[in-house]
């Protein structure tokens, strides 16, 4: 049995092969977040150090600043790695009571991804998953420009998510 609100078409009435219904992609934006729509909200601060900094220093800014990372830059101001509390806590597992004498360059990742603020969030998300880091540092015509942690990808998916949803539940009460 057909619901009350169906009215079955009737002669002369316009062509009925073309659709109306919503789908999510018809409802939602077709443009997909970027990286730098994340740092336009969170801001291009990035905190550095230099590679001569000793792990104790580089511990009590990140406990400071409540940050998982930092940027290695030398005297030039040219990024040469980046060092994270991962990195350190690896240490201190290796090297009990004499990871805190070393430098930020004894420890800090060299060779470091980057990623450029028009690239997707899905695939950073991708990226930072696949390869188990968790801090991206954002580059734009070779200058650094932010840093981008797998928190604020998550946060700002979450909260285009919710939106999302927001909009179907619109679409399905009308």
């Amino acid at each position: 049995m057909a619901p009350t609100s169906y009215q079955a078409p009737h002669k002369g009435d316009a062509d009925h092969n073309q659709t109306y219904s919503q789908s999510t992609g018809s409802a939602m934006s077709s443009q997909q977040s970027t990286v730098g729509d994340i740092l336009s909200g969170k801001g291009q601060d990035v905190i550095a150090v230099r590679p001569g900094d000793s792990i104790a220093d580089v511990a009590t800014l990140l406990s400071g600043k409540k940050i998982g990372a930092v940027v290695v830059r030398d005297q030039t101001g040219a990024m040469v790695g980046i060092l994270s509390e991962r990195d350190i806590v690896n240490q201190l597992a290796k090297t009990p009571g004499s990871t805190l004498s070393l430098r930020a360059q004894d420890l800090m990742t060299t060779g470091i991804q980057t990623c450029a603020p028009s690239e997707i969030l899905t695939a950073i998300l991708k990226r930072m998953t696949e390869g188990r880091f968790r801090h991206l540092p954002v580059m734009d015509d070779g200058q650094l420009i932010g840093l981008v942690s797998i928190g604020d990808v998550v946060k700002h998916r979450l909260i285009e998510l919710e939106y999302e949803a927001l909009k179907m539940k619109q679409m399905i009460v009308g």
